[in-house]
């Protein structure tokens, strides 16, 4: 299946002013369309504040549950609320890769990256050398930033378009292509700036598009229509209840003044008299009650929301009642639609250490990316107790690194194992030097036994 929602170019087309403005404008238009409103929905600006307004004498309640919110942080911190361990067994490989995640705060990029994938369907990953002469790693969503692809069923990426605003408002950006990086102007149309062109030092374009799936949906996106009508039906719920507070009286049978209608709204006393005041009807008008209607409603609609987006609802009452393989069942749509990202993300890592170390400020060959190896935890409720004796039982079963990472209390395996061996070590030290003590003490006591021996047959020789 062919991918869709993407940007392609021919490999004998030439990008320049013309069709980059072209790009631009076809991402403009999908960032008003499609971006801006999922934007809006995880930021809790949703459909019902923006609908006509009510008549003055009419509440207007406009409630909003954000359900795409709640969705996108569940998941992500499920997903990823454990963060990534990447290691390698080449001990200079694992070294250079520590070394870049905690110059570039990589697990809170990751965790960002994550989440902008879950909102949009993708998010994006510059590299560049920074002023200090390191590699820098940063997060990009698709409002800011675009891919364009070859028309290869590779899908090979060509160009990386990067646009922002200066502090006036002006729109300014850059484009990346294998081997270069060229800066642009937009103002009063795109002009490049082409004494601005740098050799940016990566073999390839030095950028990675992280995808959530291969439609390139937001996890909320397909139960947005769903999120709008629960916050109707709520919205007019708390109407229903401004309606019955504020109910109309109605009055047959006897004329009143002005005076008489504010005396009766000010002491809340009602007193007709005369020949026909059996007559006079003095009561509320009630409105027919919807309630056991709207609360089935927005139940279904709200039911309907996890179910389509397979997302688990675990503030829910019953919810916490459960444990162990029973909440992984409840947790296994969840744990579905992240495996299905981890491949996703593992793919787009394997890009990201492809590239930096094909750039020789890494300092790492070109092909040591196929060292580097990368494990995803889920953050399921932790069992430390069941994780240790599942650990234990596959004591020489398997190797001490597949153990350690079954424990979700080492972050990284390799620093264990590594302090494994330097307490054995030290363990095997005071071995040794304890049985050194104990053969000198050993052999004094013998030479001390020894030369008691001698003493007395000398004395019982003497006595003789």
């Amino acid at each position: 299946m062919a991918a869709p929602d993407v940007y392609r170019i021919a490999d004998n087309q030439i990008m320049d002013e013309i069709q980059l403005e072209k790009y631009i404008a076809k991402n403009d238009e999908k960032v008003a369309q499609k971006y801006k409103k999922l934007q809006s929905a995880y930021e809790t600006d949703y459909d019902i504040f923006h609908q006509a307004k009510k008549p003055e004498y009419k509440p207007d309640n406009r409630i909003a549950v954000n359900f795409a919110k709640y969705i996108t942080d569940t998941m992500n911190g499920f997903f990823i609320g454990i963060p990534i361990k990447v290691s390698s067994k080449d001990s200079s490989v694992d070294g250079y890769i520590n070394y870049l995640d905690v110059y570039n705060d990589q697990d809170d990029n990751n965790a960002e990256l994550a989440k902008l994938m879950k909102i949009y369907g993708r998010g994006y990953e510059m590299y560049f050398v920074d002023e200090e002469g390191e590699i820098g790693i940063t997060y990009l969503d698709p409002m800011e930033a675009f891919m364009i692809y070859d028309e290869s069923i590779l899908m090979r990426p060509r160009y990386f378009v990067r646009i922002y605003k200066d502090s006036e408002g002006i729109r300014h950006g850059s484009i990346s292509n294998e081997t270069t990086v060229q800066y642009f102007d937009i103002d009063g149309g795109l002009h490049f700036r082409t004494d601005e062109e740098k050799v940016h030092g990566f073999d390839g374009v030095p950028a990675t598009e992280y995808i959530e799936n291969s439609e390139r949906q937001g996890i909320f996106e397909s139960v947005l229509s769903m999120i709008d009508a629960y916050n109707k039906a709520l919205s007019e719920k708390a109407n229903d209840v401004d309606y019955f507070a504020d109910a109309y009286m109605k009055i047959l049978g006897a004329k009143l003044s002005e005076p008489e209608l504010q005396a009766i709204r000010d002491m809340r006393i009602l007193n007709f008299e005369g020949e026909d005041g059996s007559k006079i009807i003095a009561d509320f008008m009630s409105k027919p009650s919807a309630d056991t209607t709207q609360e089935n409603l927005l139940e279904r609609i709200e039911r309907l929301i996890f179910l389509i987006s397979m997302v688990a609802n675990i503030n829910d009452e019953n919810f916490g009642t459960s444990s162990g393989i029973a909440l992984k069942y409840k947790l296994q749509s969840m744990n579905n639609l992240a495996k299905t990202e981890e491949r996703k993300f593992t793919s787009g890592m394997n890009q990201r250490y492809k590239l930096i170390f094909s750039n020789p400020v890494s300092g790492m060959k070109a092909d040591d990316w196929l060292k580097v190896d990368i494990k995803f935890t889920r953050n399921f409720p932790a069992n430390e107790l069941e994780e240790s004796q599942i650990a234990g039982n596959l004591s020489g079963i398997t190797s001490k690194e597949t153990q350690l990472k079954v424990l979700s209390v080492v972050d990284n395996v390799n620093d264990e194992l590594d302090r494994i061996k330097e307490e054995n070590k030290l363990d095997t030290e005071g071995y040794e030097v304890n049985r050194g003590v104990l053969a000198e003490q050993t052999e004094a006591v013998d030479q001390g036994l020894g030369e008691e021996r001698g003493r007395t047959k000398e004395e019982i020789n003497n006595s003789i």
